[in-house]
């Protein structure tokens, strides 16, 4: 192994042209030979350069539709031999091999066929084999040969040439290995994704490949003692929170991009609906709210638990107004998210330094496919996503009195809004706006009664005669297993109940509904959220 190589013959072979030509002009002043294949070597001899065709080096020409081109003893020996073995350098020179030390190499553009939506042949022709084989041969031959896989390390690369008077560095070459072996497993883990998800259909398939690019290390992780960093995909993805603009405000740590993901995903489920306002604190919604203006949905997303809204994340369905803005500014608060924000709400955020605005161009589909993954001791658990919804047509009404319509948009505003709050989860809503939200309790009833708690501290706050808890809705994430979560939401002035059902003690909790006079509805769907 040595530390110094000089870089006499490079071999260049790339979907990607970014930066080609003036890679290969420095190349060629540098009196580098350039070994190249098809296109690559058009776009080479295009700006004006010598260029040495790759069926010069084996004696073969490209054959079957350019399938093989690299895939060769004088290709691969040039790039696997081990430059002070004696027998390897005996081979090569009996064989007529010639050493390759660079090697500039990015692979068909899979990816971006596959969301292009092209059909299984085209997808099929877009797995590049001689491009990977190069790579790992270069890579693992790292000790004497250069390998670059991304445009973005052609500047580093040639500052490298020019430091060291045309050669690379161990540590140069060492980093450049690392990652085109990054490169070829985020490629191959692709390629078996499309296998298993899309062209196989199997949710769940033998070997989970996972992969990610690292976006940008974080200050730290939920607590100061703790690393963390935010990566997104490799392959196809749904864009989201990760790739949003951040148009201020300080770095976002990981505890900010968990709120506002859970801020964000809740805000999505009113996508194409009427304006509507989320606030997260610690990953739970404190209060939402929908209006016919996004300042009246605030208003009342605020008024649920104003004391929980400080420091807290804020998501929106539409872009962000002047008077909306200036209204959050009116408290301390973390990060916003939203679609878009006009001049004026952009200005009124200018003015707090340290908050966050992220704006994310759209909503995603609250109900796309996929799954969530949670790593535990030894293993990952791995689930679809909580993708399930339901509609008033689903819903059964158990009780002798049927829902008002009123009780019904609230029960689904509610229903909404619980799928999102940690379990035990208990909301209560009423006139498109939660009144007392409950979470994360050992029991429901506690969890019923918290939000009660909440509900009447605001009404004693804002003055109003009662809390709004009288005549809302209540959702429970999961059924009741007792009548005493039930009653506690009676108490606390709910006339319309909302819960999937499947209690072995339904007809329980249902009697003690009527007893109450109370609305009842079933989902037959549960939404834990843990």
């Amino acid at each position: 192994m040595t530390d110094s190589v000089q870089i006499r013959r490079a071999l260049l072979s790339v979907s990607d042209k970014t930066g080609l030509p003036e890679l290969g002009k420095a190349l060629a002043d540098r009196g580098v030979e350039l070994v190249s294949t098809g296109g690559t070597a058009k776009a080479l001899r295009d700006a004006g350069l010598d260029v040495k065709d790759i069926s010069e080096i084996t004696g073969f020409p490209e054959m079957m539709d350019g399938r093989v081109k690299t895939l060769h003893p004088k290709v691969h020996g040039g790039l696997l031999a081990v430059r002070d073995n004696p027998e390897h350098a005996k081979a090569m020179a009996d064989h007529e091999i010639g050493a390759i030390d660079l090697v500039i190499v990015n692979l068909y553009p899979f990816e971006a066929t596959v969301a292009k939506g092209a059909d299984r042949e085209t997808i099929i022709e877009n797995i590049d084999i001689g491009g990977p084989s190069m790579v790992r041969s270069a890579a693992k031959n790292h000790a004497y040969v250069t390998i670059v896989t991304d445009p973005r390390d052609y500047e580093g690369l040639l500052v490298e040439l020019e430091a060291t008077g045309g050669c690379t560095t161990l540590p140069f070459r060492k980093l450049m290995a690392a990652r085109a072996f990054a490169q070829t497993a985020a490629y191959d883990s692709m390629i078996s994704q499309w296998f298993a998800f899309a062209d196989q259909g199997q949710q769940f398939p033998e070997m989970l490949a996972v992969n990610g690019r690292i976006a940008n290390e974080l200050r730290y992780g939920e607590n100061p003692h703790q690393k963390a960093a935010l990566y997104t995909p490799a392959g196809p993805y749904t864009e989201g929170l990760a790739q949003a603009e951040q148009v201020q405000g300080k770095e976002l740590s990981y505890n900010n991009y968990n709120d506002a993901d859970a801020a964000f995903e809740l805000a999505a489920e009113f996508k194409g609906q009427k304006p509507a306002v989320v606030i997260v604190k610690h990953a739970n919604p404190c209060g939402v709210g929908q209006a016919d203006n996004l300042l009246e949905a605030w208003q009342g997303a605020l008024a649920c638990d104003d004391v929980s809204a400080f420091g807290g994340i804020v998501a929106v369905n539409q872009p962000l107004d002047g008077p909306t803005a200036e209204a959050i500014c009116k408290i301390f608060t973390e990060v916003v998210v939203a679609p878009d924000a006009d001049e004026a709400a952009r200005e009124f955020f200018a003015k707090k330094k340290n908050l966050r605005l992220l704006l994310t161009g759209d909503l995603p589909d609250p109900r796309r496919p996929g799954l969530t993954v949670k790593p535990i001791t030894g293993g990952l658990l791995v689930q679809g996503r909580d993708n399930g919804t339901v509609s008033f047509d689903d819903l059964k009404v158990v009780t002798k009195r049927a829902p008002t319509d009123r009780e019904l948009q609230d029960c689904l505003f509610a229903w909404t809004v619980a799928r999102h709050v940690k379990s035990n989860a208990i909301v209560y809503a009423k006139d498109g706006v939660t009144a007392g939200i409950g979470a994360g309790q050992m029991n429901r009833r506690d969890s019923s009664r918290i939000a009660a708690m909440k509900a009447a501290e605001a009404a004693e706050k804002f003055g109003w005669d009662q809390p709004r808890t009288v005549g809302s809705a209540v959702a429970s994430d999961a059924f009741f297993p007792f009548a005493d979560g039930l009653l506690a939401a009676a108490e606390a002035g709910a006339t319309a109940v909302i819960q999937p059902g499947g209690s072995i003690r339904d007809e329980e909790v249902i009697a003690a509904a009527d007893e109450a006079g109370l609305a009842m509805v079933f989902t037959g769907m549960r939404h834990f959220r843990h």
